[in-house]
This record gives structure tokens, sequence and C-alpha cells, in this order.
């Protein structure tokens, strides 16, 4: 099945996708931060790059999109597989997957504990809330 878009359209909307600071990114950043909770972005110096870590906690927070991280999820509808290029698709799909995978074994293995939040999870700001609040815990209180 054929592009139903031309080559230049398509490139301009694919570089428009962020791999940081995405729309959701932001918005648990955003989430995480009013409920209290102080963190790192993006520390290079850990596998994955992870969106959000918490030292203190030796916690990472990662924010994947549904179709770049191919949510495995039944019920995402933003992780289905694209109908046109599936040989170049379905490969690149996987790929993410299994580095995901890898990343989150490295960051076990290093003695960090991980979380996931999906993109079709935003939908649900108080679920992600309580997420968030199980996995990290209570805030310390202040001085």
């Amino acid at each position: 099945m054929a592009d139903t878009i031309s080559k230049e359209r398509r490139s301009e909307l694919m570089s428009g996708i962020r791999s940081k600071n995405s729309k959701v990114e932001l918005l648990v950043r955003s989430l995480v931060h009013r409920m209290g909770y102080r963190f790192r972005l993006h520390r290079k110096d850990l596998p994955g790059k992870p969106d959000l870590v918490f030292p203190g906690r030796k916690k990472v927070l990662f924010v994947h999109g549904c179709f770049w991280h191919w949510h495995s999820d039944p019920d995402c509808k933003n992780a289905r597989m694209p109908k046109s290029r599936q040989e170049f698709w379905r490969p690149k799909l996987e790929g993410n997957r299994r580095r995901d995978r890898e990343n989150k074994a490295k960051l076990t293995d290093l003695g960090w504990e991980v979380l996931e939040i999906w993109e079709c999870e935003a939908r649900e700001p108080e679920e992600i809330k309580s997420r968030i609040k199980w996995f990290l815990g209570p805030i310390p209180a202040e001085n």
C-alpha cells in the first residue's frame, strides 16, 4: 500500500516527533512536580537516558510513546502496526522494544527500579498519580 501523502510532507511530519520533551512527557513531569517529588532529566550516564531520574530513591521513570515503543496492550489504539512498508516498520519497532527491555534490565542490574508510563495512560492522570505515588513512596517532609 502506497503512502497517501508526499515524501516531503511525510518528512516534515516525522521531523516534528521529539524523543524528549514530548507533550506526554511534559504532562507527566508537571504532574510529578506538583505532587512534590523532585527529579533530574535524561541522565546520559544511565542506560536508555531515563526521562525522569530520582537519584536519592534510585528509581527512574520512562514516558513511552505507544507507537514508537510498540505498546503491547491490545486495547491501545496508538500502537498499531502501519499498513504500509511493514518490512521497514516491523524490525524498527521490534528493535525499539528490544532496546527498551535491554535498558530496563541494565538499570535493574545497576540497582535501579524502573516505572514505565505509556502515552495512552495520559488520559487518566489520577491513575498515573496513583502509580507514581505507589512507585516512589512518601515525599520526605521538609525541615
